[in-house]
């Protein structure tokens, strides 16, 4: 594979500790690389050093002539003034880029639902970073490096864009680079995995799953210092063997090697010790949504919902940016009433919910942690084992000097913990998670999913983290056209169902016909078959993509079957070529 970008002997440093010391690393051909760590290790300073963005002190970074590399980073970069339109395709004529099938996929996969004349300064912040994510996207780059790249995008929109960036080069093209939390993502994209951790950047091969086994392994060898740290990535590993069938199913690392590592593992949770707790703790009423509607307006959000939320039930919520989540949680919360319909809440119910605005903490900015610690109670049971609130702390990644500061001068990963640490210790029974993924690290994840094992309550979350939700929760349900719906099928058949439903209308403008308006009959004939075109230039690609990964993995020996398959590549093409032409002349058409 050829080089494509190298840092040899990388130092970097500031003012109060040395974040890097003598790091060298390459990126290849076809490399595609997730990167991991603690939140403040250094994630996004060894993007911006790749990137030369930001100058090492000591130690240097070469790229092969003429490569191009483009970076995602989590601010906001894009001209305010600019328009949707401009800042994603810039002033490239319309037919150029409407011509271009990936130019298109991006925009129905990511902006479909944004006005193409809006103004940057007038959207959202989920709308510009889905505008951002597509102005980098359409690019021709060499390598494309993506900093939370999941940030703002709902479960269809983190699905789209994995499948997005495994077909994007040939097998053997293009490097990626990614710095995310969300796990589920990871396994989908990267080949290779970077741990930054203690100053060192330490290459793992394969996505999470294959990087936890390495780790595992690596932490049974290390000193009695890592023993806590080395239990929790193995029971991490016993759900990734025993959990979702479309994970296990991967033979991404060595299975005997991990079914060796887990065999004295227990299960993830005692699903029956669980419920008879929450039962005893619950009784057998807790939340009740009976035929509840709720509108915004004359926009109607929530339309006929039943749903009887059962002792120690563990479910979560899927939907759209906007089909209605929040307004769900407020209404088992008791924050928000019904239009119509009405909430039965059971008399023992003690509920709590994390938000996404840190409220447990406004009110003890100024207060130190220590001091906030020392007014709840005194020991919290995690695994059968009793834990002062300083040592649960200290489990979800508090360094023993954070115990000092004062609440508001934490990072926003640091109070996200504490927010959740607090609501534990106030011992509710029922408990409401609104995206608690929010600037916490993959491994705070995994230690905050191994305190909610052992939570015997009832647990609802939200959250487009689909790895989390897999985790943790027994059900999934999803908001669809305002009405709730169970899935026994989980997060697959919530996206079966998305994929069925009518293609939403396109987010760029589309090209006004040169002849006569057409009869509405012949109008939705055309929409009908430009749906169609879509779908199958979908699977076209598809089948492209697995018959080149194909080719370079037969015998280069057998010259009989190489031609076959190159043929067969070729016949495919051709027909997207022509499916592809078919697309534009009735993308013309189509008012």
């Amino acid at each position: 594979m050829a080089h494509l970008l190298g840092a040899e002997a990388l130092h970097l440093e500031y003012p109060t500790r040395v974040v890097f010391d003598s790091v060298t690393i390459g990126i290849d051909e076809g490399m595609r690389i997730g990167i991991v760590g603690r939140n403040g290790d250094g994630k996004s300073s060894l993007l911006g050093m790749l990137a030369g963005r930001i100058e090492p002190d000591g130690g240097r970074v070469t790229r092969r002539g003429g490569v191009r590399m483009a970076v995602l980073d989590q601010g906001d970069t894009l001209d305010p003034a600019s328009t949707v339109g401009a800042a994603i395709v810039g002033t490239r004529p319309e037919h150029e880029w409407a011509g271009d099938a990936r130019v298109r996929d991006v925009i129905a996969g990511l902006v479909s639902d944004i006005p193409w004349d809006a103004t940057i300064g007038s959207l959202s912040g989920g709308q510009r970073r889905r505008t951002a994510l597509a102005a980098l996207l359409v690019g021709d780059w060499d390598i494309i490096a993506l900093d939370e790249p999941t940030n703002h995008l709902d479960v269809e929109g983190i699905t789209w864009l994995a499948a997005h960036l495994r077909g994007r080069w040939a097998p053997n093209a293009g490097g990626l680079l990614v710095v995310t939390h969300d796990r589920w993502f990871l396994d989908e994209v990267a080949t290779t995995t970077w741990e930054v951790h203690d100053r060192i950047v330490e290459p793992f091969e394969g996505g999470y799953a294959a990087y936890v086994l390495q780790r595992v392994e690596r932490d049974r060898q290390a000193a009695a210092s890592e023993s806590k740290r080395q239990n929790l990535m193995r029971k991490e590993l016993a759900w990734l063997r025993r959990g979702a069938p479309a994970r296990t199913s991967k033979p991404k690392f060595r299975i005997d090697a991990a079914n060796q590592l887990i065999e004295d593992v227990p299960p993830i949770r005692d699903r029956v010790a669980l419920s008879r707790l929450a039962t005893a703790r619950l009784g057998k009423d807790v939340v009740d949504l009976l035929d509840v509607s709720v509108s915004y307006g004359d926009k109607p959000v929530l339309r006929d919902i039943e749903w009887r939320i059962g002792p120690g039930e563990r479910s979560a919520v899927l939907g759209a940016n906007g089909a209605g989540k929040s307004t769900l949680l407020a209404l088992i919360a008791g924050t928000l009433q019904p239009d119509t319909g009405r909430v039965k809440r059971g008399r023992t119910v003690q509920l709590a919910m994390l938000d996404q605005q840190f409220t447990e903490l406004a009110e003890i900015g100024g207060d130190r942690v220590r001091d906030v610690l020392a007014r709840t109670r005194t020991t919290y049971v995690v695994d059968g084992k009793e834990m002062t609130p300083a040592q649960l702390l200290e489990r979800l990644g508090f360094a023993r000097e954070h115990l000092s500061a004062r609440v508001g001068e934490l990072s926003g990963g640091q109070k996200r913990r504490l927010q959740f640490l607090l609501i534990l210790l106030s011992e509710p029974n029922v408990l409401v998670l609104d995206e608690p993924t929010n600037d916490v690290d993959t491994d705070m994840l995994a230690a905050m999913e191994d305190v909610l094992d052992s939570w015997p309550g009832t647990l609802i979350v939200v959250s487009h983290d689909r790895y989390l939700l897999e985790r943790v929760t027994d059900q999934q349900y999803a908001i669809i056209d305002g009405g709730l719906r169970h899935l026994p099928g989980g997060v697959e058949e919530y996206l079966r169902l998305r994929e069925r439903r009518e293609p939403p209308a396109a987010g760029g403008p589309q090209a006004r016909p040169a002849g006569a308006a057409q009869s509405g009959a012949q109008l939705r004939a055309m929409q009908k078959e430009l749906a169609s075109l879509e779908r199958r230039l979908a699977k076209l690609q598809a089948q492209i993509d697995a018959a080149r990964t194909a080719l370079a993995d037969h015998d280069h020996s057998d010259y009989v079957g190489l031609a076959a398959e190159t043929e067969r590549i070729r016949a495919l093409e051709a027909e997207l070529a022509e499916l592809e032409d078919r697309w534009y002349e009735l993308s013309e058409l189509v008012e």
